[in-house]
């Protein structure tokens, strides 16, 4: 699958699960994961889809495939965090938390022009 394709159809899976589409969403992102495994797009927009279906265990386990493409991602640890919050392991909410805030915090220092009050 050529990159193109590959955004196109993690695309119009976000785009079918806007319109209420979510049996459609997850079959994309699904063939999505399976073509291109090493699509960090692709298995945290599964891991959130999941999400927002309350489907614990299928989401964990697309936030963790795509925590271990891109283990410094602030929005991915969010989503860890969201998920094990839910599952309610707190400590291990309250890690990922953690690690989305010091990597908000490296952003900031890398990009002091997008911070709020920053320069530019």
């Amino acid at each position: 699958m050529t990159e193109d394709a590959l955004q196109t159809l993690i695309e119009d899976a976000t785009a079918d699960f806007a319109g209420g589409d979510a049996a459609t969403a997850v079959a994309k992102l699904t063939a999505a994961t399976a073509a291109a495994p090493a699509s960090f797009e692709a298995w945290h927009a599964l891991a959130e889809v999941h999400f927002s279906l309350r489907q614990l265990d299928p989401a964990l386990a697309a936030a963790e495939r795509a925590h271990q493409l891109q283990p410094g991602d602030l929005f991915l640890n969010t989503t860890l965090s969201r998920i094990w919050m839910e599952r309610g392991d707190k400590a291990r909410a309250e890690h990922f938390g953690a690690q989305a805030k010091i990597g908000s915090w490296k952003d900031q220092l890398r990009h002091p022009d997008r911070a709020p009050g920053g320069i530019g």
